[in-house]
């Protein structure tokens, strides 16, 4: 745990993943982060795979750094605690429909009466002047709904979902982002402010920030899609004995790349000198990679790009990654024993502060049972 939000308290009421992915980013930065659960606790505890019914894996891994309180929202009682929980934060955040967050006093009119220096935020599916605003929203829905299962369709033209939980965990950096911008408002200003970051419209802004291309203009100069991107050459090079990602971007790595597979007439070429024609070929360069991969080893192809600076990487699987050279010597998958959960694996926060990795002086601690800071944080109101 860092210290750069130290004595700055959130109050979590998210679910799932979007949600805590966000609160554990600004945990792992040193926020004093209060989960708080309803009874029956957060629904994504019970994801298996698992070694206690209420610590999932899943749940495990976005949920560090945090303590959790039993609150029943539904309840009077429930009702006063949160308003003495809301009363001494900072930030308040979920990411619940705004119908909900008002039927459970949860919503930002409500609570800034309690405290007028509160940073609300709030990541909804859909954004709440629009007309699906009550709707539900998972991650598959707005992979559906944002263009993104589309953009990734197989080979007989099939939506596909992406295999992981894209939308949940971009837009969970955006509701961070959220609560970062309102933690800085609020010290230049002296004000509370409410932020949302609605789901379908922060995927759809992140996706289209590309693929919008010729329709930047109006009238449009081309079609949607970033044509990098959708040709169908763009993929993994097949090797002699596996795969490659080669990606030669600027002038110079293209000029090297043909340089180094000794055909200099292509080198040399307009078509790849010229950053604008090479836009409009790019295409057929990624065909020219490939006919070329296949003509050396993985590792040879490794060692000769990377001689030459060319952007180059093994196609890792899953498995592969704890193997990976630069993964191991940065300590990003970490050992750590557990009174709670046992020998566990822990991915630490990527970020390096002051040259100080998440490994180093600060403890972390894993994530919480449920209602497991109940009565220290509540007897305290």
């Amino acid at each position: 745990m860092f210290k750069l939000l130290s004595g700055i308290r959130v109050i979590d009421l998210t679910t799932v993943v979007l949600g805590p992915y966000a609160t554990q980013i600004i945990a792992d930065l040193g926020a004093d982060v209060i989960k708080v659960e309803p009874p029956e606790g957060d629904v994504f505890r019970a994801a298996r795979p698992g070694r206690l019914d209420d610590v999932g894996a899943g749940f495990q891994n976005s949920n560090r750094n945090k303590r959790s309180v039993v609150v029943d929202l539904k309840s009077n009682e429930g009702q006063e605690q949160l308003t003495e929980l809301v009363r001494d934060a900072d930030v308040v955040v979920h990411n619940m429909r705004l119908r909900s967050a008002t039927n459970l006093g949860a919503d930002y009119e409500t609570l800034r009466t309690v405290n007028s220096q509160l940073i609300y935020c709030f990541s909804p599916g859909f954004g709440s002047t629009g007309p699906d605003a009550d709707a539900p929203a998972y991650d598959d829905i707005i992979q559906a709904r944002s263009g993104l299962a589309d953009l990734n369709k197989d080979a007989d033209g099939a939506p596909q979902f992406v295999r992981t939980i894209a939308c949940d965990k971009v837009v969970g950096l955006h509701l961070a982002i959220a609560m970062l911008g309102g933690i800085a408002y609020r010290e230049r200003h002296q004000t509370g402010v409410c932020i949302e970051a609605p789901m379908l419209e922060s995927m759809t802004s992140f996706l289209m920030a590309e693929h919008l291309a010729g329709h930047s203009f109006t009238p449009p100069e081309g079609e949607l899609g970033y044509d990098r991107l959708m040709t169908k050459h763009r993929k993994p090079h097949k090797t002699l004995d596996g795969y490659i990602a080669i990606l030669p971007y600027s002038t110079r790595h293209w000029v090297r790349f043909f340089t180094a597979c000794d055909n200099a007439p292509l080198a040399q070429d307009e078509r790849v000198t010229n950053p604008i024609l090479r836009s409009q070929h790019i295409d057929w360069l990624y065909q020219e990679i490939s006919s070329l991969a296949a003509t050396k080893s993985t590792a040879g192809w490794l060692q000769l790009l990377s001689q030459e600076d060319i952007p180059c990487a093994p196609i890792n699987s899953l498995d592969d990654l704890f193997a990976d050279e630069h993964l191991q010597a940065v300590n990003l998958f970490q050992k750590l024993n557990s009174d709670k959960l046992g020998s566990i694996c822990q991915i630490r926060s990527p970020f390096v502060v002051d040259g100080e990795t998440f490994d180093q002086p600060r403890a972390n601690t894993v994530a919480p049972s449920l209602g497991e800071h109940t009565t220290e944080l509540l007897s305290r109101q």
